[in-house]
């Protein structure tokens, strides 16, 4: 069975600066992570163990996340 959510289906989640101005939208699905800048008309996009993979890697520099 995939990765499913009960519900709803996707997120999607605006990014702004500081100054509130939209630099992009962030889209989590069941499968997938997807990015888009606000200048984009389509979404880049890595699957949840592609993004597991490279966070999880020394390369991505990634920190604990603080709650």
């Amino acid at each position: 069975m995939k990765n499913q959510f009960q519900e709803p289906m996707l997120y999607d989640h605006k990014i702004v600066d500081e100054k509130g101005t939209k630099i992009g939208e962030i889209r989590v699905t069941p499968s997938a992570i997807k990015w888009k800048a606000k200048s984009q008309q389509k979404y880049r996009s890595v699957t949840l163990q592609q993004f597991a993979d490279w966070i999880e890697s020394p390369q991505s520099k990634a920190k604990d996340a603080k709650k």
